[in-house]
């Protein structure tokens, strides 16, 4: 007897829970960061607390990127320039039906992923060296000198633009695929699964490896911990 074909209704799992979780861990403290970027006293503490975050979250996505679940690795759905480009044509040309789906993150969001992961791993670094030119410095001020701390604010300050719209085409991406073509990537990322005529039954994957991903959270965080408990005081002179 033959089976019968999966439902759209028939989901199988593809997102694991860390991949979940770090996603909308890194969405909130992001906007955490912007809303206390300009803010004095305890509210500064809290841009701290949210690049602390960003750092440690970030560097985990990029470590679980090689160790993680199935769909979760890079080699699994970085693809390079030329399956992007192809995959970007089709994606002007085609229908929501006509157009490829990938049970992973498709050629055009790796793109987004990479540069995303990148510019918010390189803004949380540089916010650790920073100052604000009056009052506040970063954690790691006193590791380098007044000079560097200003060149590294400036990329930070600067670089802050570029990730603001990068994700605002994230954002925008998810949105046209939601009422445009009709694919919604978002209650994935929520849920987990895809539709099981999208994910074939081999690449479902099973589980989520949640000690794996705690222990690679609590070297990271330790790691930052032991790093700025141990850095050298450092403040402006104003004089």
């Amino acid at each position: 007897m033959n089976s019968s074909p999966p439902s759209s209704a028939d989901k199988r799992l593809v997102w694991d829970l860390p991949v979940r979780l770090m996603h909308w861990t890194l969405a909130l403290a992001v906007l955490g960061s912007w809303l206390t970027q300009e803010l004095d006293g305890d509210y500064f503490n809290w841009h701290v607390r949210c690049g602390y975050v960003v750092l440690v979250v970030a560097t985990v996505r990029v470590i679980w990127g090689f160790v993680g679940t199935r769909h979760a690795r890079f080699g699994s759905f970085v693809r390079g320039p030329a399956a992007a480009w192809r995959y970007a044509r089709a994606w002007l040309t085609s229908s929501g039906d006509e157009l490829p789906r990938y049970v992973g993150h498709n050629p055009l969001g790796a793109l987004a992923i990479v540069a995303m992961l990148t510019m918010l791993i390189t803004q949380a670094v540089t916010g650790l060296f920073a100052n604000d030119q009056i009052f506040s410095v970063g954690p790691l001020f006193g590791y380098v000198s007044p000079s560097t701390s200003d060149e590294l604010t400036g990329i930070h300050k600067q670089l802050f633009d570029w990730l603001a719209a990068v994700i605002g085409l994230h954002i925008g991406a998810s949105l046209l695929y939601l009422f445009w073509k009709r694919d919604n990537l978002i209650a994935p990322m929520l849920s987990g699964r895809k539709s099981a005529a999208v994910v074939p039954a081999d690449e479902a994957i099973s589980g989520s490896r949640v000690l794996s991903w705690l222990i690679a959270v609590a070297l990271a965080a330790g790691g930052l911990y032991w790093l700025v408990q141990t850095a050298p005081e450092g403040s402006l002179s104003i004089f």
